[in-house]
């Protein structure tokens, strides 16, 4: 069941509050049909979004594509009219993370009414598909990205060190293969080699640029190596900070939760006390 937001409150009219029990919970077969028949919905209308790119499927199919984009929206909003209309207070829901994403869902289209030949709304209607959070109700479970949030931070200091060396590394590369390589052979600039750099050290290797003469190729075969090694380096940074942060969370031995607070000394679930790292130390 779907956890009530106390921010979104139902308005006391009858009729509307069922209509809201359906729209914003799933613990009824109403509720449950609901959820599915816009699931299949948004499905739907992102892979038209994405046929409709296919030329060939768009010239043939185009009026049954317009057909159902129109449909599919007028439902979109008639949804989002009665997502507004059943909370007491509205202004929470509209400026909500989520009611943001349920106006953008629907406006790219009434725009094109007016802008069709502007394609970028193309790109905004596949923003449905992060509907799908709402329906799995996938939310509730953002607040566990936290801790690789707080990792990340604790992360940073470090990443930017290694990116600007990286950066300084990539530059003086790309450099030394435009005198290498006598500015030919694709390295025509240094912003060209730069470019060749960069991707010879991502190890992406697209081959539209490559070194002819020998020292060329044994520079490559260095920046290759090197590209193994360096791709490692952001990923065990951040592992290890994910590990530190780990070892300092506290653990309780009895029910094994591990989400409290950080100066928390017994478990809020079941009263045991915590096993806390430092205390390995003190003994």
């Amino acid at each position: 069941m779907k956890k009530p937001d106390h921010s979104l409150l139902p308005v006391k009219n009858p009729t509307l509050k069922q209509i809201y029990r359906i729209i914003y919970f799933a613990d009824t077969p109403a509720g449950k049909i609901f959820d599915i028949v816009l699931l299949v919905l948004i499905l739907l209308s992102s892979a038209m979004v994405m046929m409709q790119t296919v030329k060939e499927l768009d010239v043939r199919y185009h009026p049954f594509f317009v057909t159902l984009e129109v449909t599919i929206t007028i439902i979109f909003a008639i949804e989002y009219i009665l997502r507004i209309v059943t909370v007491r207070n509205k202004k929470a829901y509209i400026f909500s993370a989520l009611g943001i994403l349920d106006f953008l869902s629907i406006v790219p289209f009434f725009i094109s009414l007016f802008f069709p030949v502007v394609h970028i709304f193309v790109i905004v209607r596949t923003l449905r598909l992060l509907r799908i959070f709402r329906i799995f109700n996938l939310a509730d479970y953002m607040n566990d990205g936290a801790y690789i949030v707080r990792a990340l931070k604790g992360s940073l200091r470090k990443i930017y060190i290694f990116l600007l060396f990286l950066c300084i590394f990539i530059i003086i590369i790309g450099s030394i293969m435009y005198v290498v390589e006598g500015g030919e052979n694709g390295f025509n600039s240094i912003p060209l080699s730069i470019y060749w750099a960069v991707v010879t050290i991502t190890t992406v290797g697209y081959g539209d640029i490559s070194p002819i003469t020998p020292l060329g190729k044994f520079i490559s075969i260095i920046v290759m190596l090197a590209g193994y090694s360096i791709i490692a380096v952001p990923t065990g940074i951040v592992t290890s900070e994910l590990r530190n942060l780990r070892n300092k969370m506290p653990s309780c031995t009895r029910c094994g939760k591990n989400k409290h607070d950080n100066d928390a000394r017994y478990c809020n679930h079941c009263g045991e006390r915590l096993v806390i790292e430092e205390d390995h130390h003190l003994k």
